[in-house]
């Protein structure tokens, strides 16, 4: 029989507090192929266990204009039908704005400045004529990033100056800096300035090489804050695992609004294997760590405070919306924990336990009783629960 730990602690939630809004979960199709309906269903809907309910999908702007549009445009349809937002984020502006007409490396030249958010904006009325309405846009991806591939580099002062002089054209919400690493060095200067700060709407970063941590200078200025692209190498369950505990961290030690995985599907012509879907249009591993925060986490829900790690191993987060309850338990340990909750500031009657493991799959389980506003569970070993009202 496999061995059951006592909890160390007992796991509070406290659902009469309220912490940030969370916009969604989601992810990148950028150079990627059309998806199939099998995928998008996969994907975006959110009916049974297979269809993991991401809510936000971030696409690619092609440097070549228009004629290049298509590809995502039926993407964002795809995902918008299904009940997604879509932002968009270009990974260079064209060759002929730039200091070495190259799409690769280089700045933008100033005198290109006025022109490039009108090239932005442009994309947003491509998007809004195929009967996409885009949520947000970017100015840059990863303007610290120095790579062989499109690219533009950019520094904070810089971004401040396009920000505070031609960003009012935009016609969506700007989504700056998609700093590769988190680096507030490229968004304090627009956040610091009277003549930008007002045309930021949603200040984004990625994790790569670095951890969630909590942005106090965008969540001062009342900025959404959103992680728009990361992944993990890591496979099987213990992958899954590492990815449930980063999206943990997002919303609860950084609090972030928003978490964006990169490649949603396997990719086998980019050799990428850490995508939500598989290449037989199967829900992952990954897939389903993402599909425990995203289906049951909705678009305006918003996270309560919750006992963050009661107990070894144990690490609890908790949210709230549309006359619903969710808590979400991860197990990173090797046994499973007999973990108590107790429920504060709202009267929780039963829960309902959805499961993924090694052995389940989002897999709904036996309902819980709520006895005086507390509960025992025991929580399989490395698995992800999550408890909905």
């Amino acid at each position: 029989m496999p061995v059951t730990a006592r909890a160390q602690g007992i796991a509070y939630v406290d659902f009469g507090s309220s912490v940030q809004t969370i916009r969604g979960f989601g992810g990148s199709t950028a150079w990627m192929p059309e998806l199939t309906t099998d995928q998008a269903n996969a994907l975006f809907s959110n009916g049974d266990n297979q269809q993991m309910g991401l809510s936000i999908l971030r696409v690619r702007i092609d440097p070549g204009g228009s004629a290049n549009w298509s590809t995502e445009l039926a993407n964002a349809q795809e995902a918008q039908a299904r009940g997604a937002s879509i932002i968009a984020t270009p990974w260079t502006p064209p060759a002929s704005m730039k200091s070495n007409d190259s799409t690769i490396g280089g700045t933008l030249n100033t005198g290109s400045y006025a022109a490039y958010a009108t090239y932005l904006n442009s994309f947003a009325t491509y998007m809004s004529n195929g009967g996409v309405s885009l949520y947000g846009i970017s100015m840059q991806n990863e303007p610290d990033a120095s790579v062989t591939y499109e690219s533009c580099g950019w520094t904070g002062a810089q971004m401040d100056t396009w920000v505070a002089d031609n960003a009012s054209v935009l016609t969506t919400k700007l989504i700056m800096p998609e700093s590769e690493s988190f680096n507030a060095s490229y968004s304090d200067p627009a956040l610091d300035d009277s003549n930008a700060v007002g045309h930021i709407s949603i200040v984004a970063g990625h994790l790569y090489g670095t951890s969630p941590t909590y942005y106090t200078n965008a969540k001062n200025k009342g900025k959404d804050v959103w992680m728009t692209e990361h992944y993990l190498t890591g496979t099987g369950i213990s992958g899954a695992l590492a990815l449930a505990k980063e999206i943990h961290d997002s919303m609860t030690v950084a609090d972030y609004n928003a978490y964006l995985w990169w490649w949603v599907t396997n990719w086998a012509a980019e050799s990428y294997s850490n995508g939500l879907v598989d290449a037989n249009n199967n829900v992952t591993l990954n897939g389903y760590a993402m599909g425990q925060y995203a289906k049951f986490v909705r678009p305006g829900y918003v996270r309560s405070n919750a006992t963050y790690n009661p107990t070894t191993n144990i690490y609890v987060s908790a949210y709230k919306g549309s006359g619903h309850y969710v808590i979400v338990a991860l197990n990173l340990g090797t046994s499973a924990v007999s973990q108590p909750f107790t429920i504060q500031n709202e009267s929780v009657t039963s829960l309902i336990p959805y499961e993924t493991s090694a052995s389940e799959s989002m897999t709904q389980l036996s309902t819980v009783g709520v006895s005086n506003d507390t509960f025992t569970y025991t929580l399989p070993a490395q698995s992800i629960t999550t408890f909905v009202h």
